[in-house]
């Protein structure tokens, strides 16, 4: 899923844009019409974001609130450089601390569940 698309710089009215290649629309037709940003993260190295409409405002809060809880989490990992990768280790170690864990249904005395 992480393809690259080479993109050129253009002229846009008055303006100066990117162009994105047909390609990269007709493989995520989501994008097309999208808004989006561009955070610069070094002076060699952009990141873009592109969030496409959502069809169900059902789910729109929440949705708008995970988008900016991860959108500040990769925000901050990148600024901080601490992403690593997700080790067999590592999923070893989250299933001990988990093992024998059993969520109850019902709430406690006090309310809470």
């Amino acid at each position: 899923m992480s393809n690259s698309y080479n993109i050129r710089s253009t002229k846009i009215g008055n303006s100066a844009g990117f162009r994105l290649p047909a390609e990269f629309y007709r493989e995520h037709p989501q994008f097309a019409n999208a808004d989006g940003w561009i955070e610069v993260l070094s002076p060699d190295t952009a990141i873009l974001r592109i969030v496409p409409q959502s069809g169900n405002d059902e789910d729109a809060e929440d949705s708008v609130l995970m988008r900016l809880f991860l959108d500040f989490a990769m925000t901050q990992a990148l600024k901080n450089n601490t992403l690593e990768a997700y080790t067999i280790e590592m999923s070893v170690a989250a299933h001990k601390l988990i093992a024998g864990i059993e969520l109850a249904d019902e709430p406690l005395e006090n309310g809470e569940v």
